[in-house]
């Protein structure tokens, strides 16, 4: 009789469950998925519970996506040593975990480029903590201050920086009725990217469409402008202040730091080196974020990476050859503000009402990806409904 194959997966995102729901129902393996959190975050919605949102709309517990299998063990801990020739994971917990096959899809960690003062002063949407942090920052900011900051700042124009500024605006406005301030009441939300143009990555037209969109909300502006510092009180840009108490950093993300401790062969992009299997080692699989892939950094690609390895595995295990992985160009929905939506596959781009209709197929698609229909269709239902756990704003309400 064949020998059970120990598939360790590190990490809870959407390229490690894909791959874990790919072999949850073949005997012929043993999985076991190490988590630094008892839920997955859907990053795609995140600022949509940033700005009063359910958690529940971005926020899967790992345990309800695997609810129905039974070879799959869930760890929860924070990988931080390999020994590829004793093929152990060790945990910051200090406990140790064995594998024959090692799958690592551990995302990436916010960059701060050096800038000075950006992580003791600025908030991020990153996390379910971050973004309560976040969002109680600015409730209380209306008990204490009973105005709103001089300047609500967003520093990074990609996707994430665009989300949050195109929903910030109606929210902001939400609470500060909740907390008796005037409805008339001037609300500056600045967002500011050191490229050009917004979505520099993106097609002109696109970035065009995007910005028109964003100025008839009330965003204001600031391209080819560099971050320089940030103190509790002020942001330096291009060498000039700007007062703030609430600064949100969109701009950079780098590889997991696990890998340049590790010694994986680190690319140009900081990704991780791969072949055409995806193998970093033998035996030892990089998929999403980390992987030195064409489109990797994309929710549908690293999806589709989990897939590729674990039905190639499956393939391995029967006898076959593997497939050699050709990466594909998602498509790319980046909403900005409410009912509205810019979407780019590759020649097409289309905007507005059409774009935030597509946006809502693809979360429901999104969350069936990892969840049965019922269910996908129960989490997809939570984008309108909304949670704030502020006193002040559930007493307006019940008002």
């Amino acid at each position: 009789m064949a020998k059970t194959e120990q598939v360790l997966i590190v990490g809870g995102g959407f390229a490690g469950i894909s791959a874990a729901r790919e072999l949850a129902d073949d005997t012929r393996f043993n999985v076991t998925l190490l988590s630094d959190d008892a839920d997955m975050r859907y990053y795609p919605t995140l600022y949509h519970t940033a700005t009063g949102g359910e958690r529940a709309n971005s926020s899967i517990p790992l345990s309800k996506i695997f609810e129905e299998t039974k070879n799959i063990q869930f760890e929860k801990g924070v990988a931080t040593h390999l020994d590829r020739k004793a093929k152990t994971i060790t945990t910051q917990e200090g406990k140790s975990l064995s594998y024959d096959t090692l799958i690592l899809a551990l995302g990436v960690v916010t960059n701060y480029f050096g800038i000075p003062g950006l992580a003791e002063n600025s908030f991020s949407i990153k996390s379910q903590d971050e973004v309560a942090r976040f969002k109680a920052h600015l409730h209380q900011q209306l008990v204490d201050d009973h105005r709103p900051d001089l300047n609500y700042v967003i520093v990074g124009a990609g996707p994430t920086g665009i989300e949050l500024a195109g929903a910030l605006p109606a929210y902001l406005r939400h609470i500060m009725k909740n907390h008796g301030q005037p409805s008339n009441r001037a609300i500056h939300i600045d967002l500011i990217e050191a490229a050009p143009r917004l979505l520099p990555r993106m097609p002109r037209t696109t970035s065009r469409s995007v910005r028109r969109r964003l100025k008839r909300l009330g965003v204001k502006l600031y391209l080819s402008s560099a971050v320089q510092g940030e103190t509790a009180d002020q942001l330096t840009i291009n060498g000039k202040p700007m007062p703030s108490h609430t600064v949100i950093w969109t701009a950079g993300v780098t590889n997991h730091p696990f890998f340049k401790d590790n010694s994986f062969v680190i690319m140009s992009r900081g990704k991780v080196a791969v072949d055409t299997y995806m193998q970093a080692d033998d035996n030892i699989f990089v998929l999403g974020d980390n992987a030195n892939t064409p489109y990797s950094g994309m929710a549908q690609t690293a999806l589709r990476d989990g897939v590729f390895v674990a039905t190639n595995l499956k393939r391995r295990a029967s006898g076959k050859n593997l497939k050699s992985y050709v990466a594909k160009q998602p498509i790319t929905i980046i909403p900005a503000g409410p009912h509205w939506a810019a979407v780019v596959w590759r020649k097409v781009q289309i905007s507005g009402w059409v774009g935030y209709l597509m946006r809502q197929a693809a979360d429901l698609v999104g969350f069936h990806d990892l969840e049965p229909w019922p269910v996908a269709t129960k989490q997809f239902l939570t984008e309108f409904s909304s949670q704030d756990d502020c006193e002040v704003c559930a007493a307006a309400q019940a008002n």
